[in-house]
């Protein structure tokens, strides 16, 4: 990506905001350091500079039940969690 698209609405190039919205309860603290780990070192790949990875600001959210629109529908967490399991044939 070319260094210009790593700004803010303000023009800020001073860091990179990522918002990751999960389940509740999703992730443990284990999983919530590799996310965003992860996720610092793809917006520093994909800049072609490592220096934003210590720039990465990653906003960890959880969605309260209920909380996830899709395709004009609400979803609650066990919905989501059921349709996954029928995906990958363990209903």
């Amino acid at each position: 990506m070319a260094p210009d698209a790593f700004s803010t609405a303000g023009g800020s190039n001073d860091h990179v905001r990522v918002t990751v919205t999960t389940n509740a309860g999703a992730l443990d603290r284990e999983q919530q350091l590799g996310l965003v780990k992860e996720l610092s070192e793809l917006v520093a790949s994909a800049a072609g500079d490592p220096s934003p990875a210590e720039r990465t600001w990653v906003a960890l959210t959880e969605a309260v039940p209920g909380g996830w629109g899709i395709g004009g529908h609400a979803y609650t967490d066990e919905e989501i969690v059921q349709h996954v399991r029928e995906l990958l044939g363990k209903s």
